[in-house]
C-alpha cells in the first residue's frame, strides 16, 4: 500500500514524469499486482544475479516477441508474470522502456 502513494511521488521528484504517465504507473502496478511474482530462492540454486546488462529491445522488439521469449527475460531479472501475452508485453514494456520510448 504505501509503495501505491510513494512510486508516482518518486518518479515525479526523480524523473520528471507527467501526471499522467504517473497514473499509467499506477494502474499498471495495480492491476498486475497479483499476477507478478518475485523468483524464489530455490529457483536460482546458485544465486541470483542481475543480469549486466540493460535489455536493448525497442517497442516493436516487445510487440513481436513471442510468450517464450518474454518468459525468459523475464526470469533473467527475476520476475514471473502470469497473464496473457498482452499482458506480459505491456508489463515487459512497461518496465524496460523509457517513457519517450512508449
Amino acid at each position: 500500500m504505501g509503495m501505491k502513494c510513494l512510486l508516482p511521488s518518486a518518479l515525479t521528484q526523480m524523473f520528471g514524469c507527467s501526471s499522467n504517465q504517473t497514473n499509467q504507473t499506477r494502474n499498471l502496478l495495480s492491476s498486475s499486482h497479483n499476477k507478478i511474482k518475485m523468483m524464489e530462492k530455490e529457483e536460482f540454486p546458485s544465486g541470483f544475479q542481475v543480469p549486466l546488462h540493460y535489455p536493448k529491445y525497442s517497442k516493436s522488439d516487445y510487440e513481436a516477441m513471442d510468450d517464450l521469449s518474454l518468459d525468459l527475460l523475464l526470469k533473467q531479472y527475476g520476475i514471473s508474470f502470469q497473464g496473457s501475452l498482452e499482458d506480459k508485453r505491456a508489463f515487459a514494456m512497461e518496465s524496460f522502456l523509457w517513457p519517450d520510448q512508449l
